[in-house]
């Protein structure tokens, strides 16, 4: 069934991921703080333009948003021009940005005393996995906004899972962040280690791939970790973003995340490197930057 929506945010995510929902026959209208963008959207999937969140979100059953931060998801929800003012009662509001848990919640309860619904649903997968609709969606919130809005997710999704109330989905997605930074603080050690050993860095992933060692960062992101080219996915900026959203949780919450911290510190030195927009897998780099620095 074709259902009117509306999708906030139009960056490396967001687009492609409404894309999706026009193509699969929903009536989409598009907002982006950048309007060019958004015209750019209309004229590849057509589907309607608006100039607010509110204007966009107004005659929606469901509306969808992808924007960058805490801040940035306020604004296009309780701002002045916010998709609340809009939203008709009995809306649907589905929030793909990374965002705290703690804004989760406070946003949800915004929606309520409209009359509507709130899902915090974070998302993994990256800029490709969004281009080709396979997704991983974290959600949190109430059964029924979800069984409603399952089946539009899966537009763009591989995997779509309700874990709680609203605030697990972020909550989820602190832990997949959380389990990235340590395996891909380990493969870059591994290939490091190969390289300054002298053995043939395919070889020895060719055979322990097959093993205990296996990931998705060994098996997409070896090859370009060995060569030195970093521009193949998320950003390191994001994910200090993502790291200092879940290093502030379990501040509050008393979890113990030493890898987690320590390997937020490298990244940092990643991004004094100049490599703030490589991606994740970058942290090669710092290991290979100190080599250079202890054979002076």
């Amino acid at each position: 069934m074709s259902e009117k929506t509306a999708f906030i945010g139009l960056g490396v995510m967001g687009y492609p991921m409404a894309g999706f929902l026009a193509r699969a026959g929903h009536e989409v209208t598009v907002y982006n703080r950048t309007t060019k963008k958004a015209e750019k959207w209309v004229e590849e999937y057509g589907g309607k333009l608006s100039m607010t969140p509110a204007d966009a979100a107004k005659d929606a059953t469901f509306v969808f948003a992808c924007v960058g931060n805490d801040d940035d998801l306020r604004s296009v929800t309780i701002g002045d021009t916010g998709a609340f003012s809009g939203m008709r009662s009995g809306t649907v509001f589905v929030d793909h940005t990374t965002s705290s848990a703690k804004v989760a919640r406070e946003v949800a309860d915004a929606a309520h005393q409209q009359e509507c619904t709130f899902l915090d649903a974070p998302v993994s997968g990256g800029q490709a996995g969004a281009e080709n609709g396979v997704l991983t969606v974290m959600v949190g919130g109430d059964e029924d906004s979800y069984a409603r809005a399952e089946p539009l997710i899966k537009n763009f999704a591989k995997k779509v899972k309700l874990l709680g109330p609203v605030g697990y989905g972020q909550l989820t997605k602190m832990v997949n962040q959380i389990c990235i930074a340590g395996l891909v603080q380990g493969l870059a050690e591994g290939i490091h280690f190969a390289k300054v050993v002298g053995l043939d860095v395919e070889s020895v992933i060719e055979t322990i791939s097959k093993g205990a060692a296996q990931s998705w960062q060994m098996e997409n992101r070896y090859k370009t970790m060995n060569e030195g080219k970093f521009d193949y996915g998320f950003a390191v900026d994001w994910m200090r973003k993502d790291l200092g959203i879940a290093l502030e949780e379990a501040r509050a919450n008393k979890a113990h995340l030493p890898v987690a911290a320590l390997v937020d510190q490298f990244y940092s030195e990643v991004q004094a490197l100049g490599g703030s927009r490589w991606d994740t897998s970058s942290l090669i780099a710092r290991l290979e930057a100190m080599q250079q620095i202890n054979k002076k």
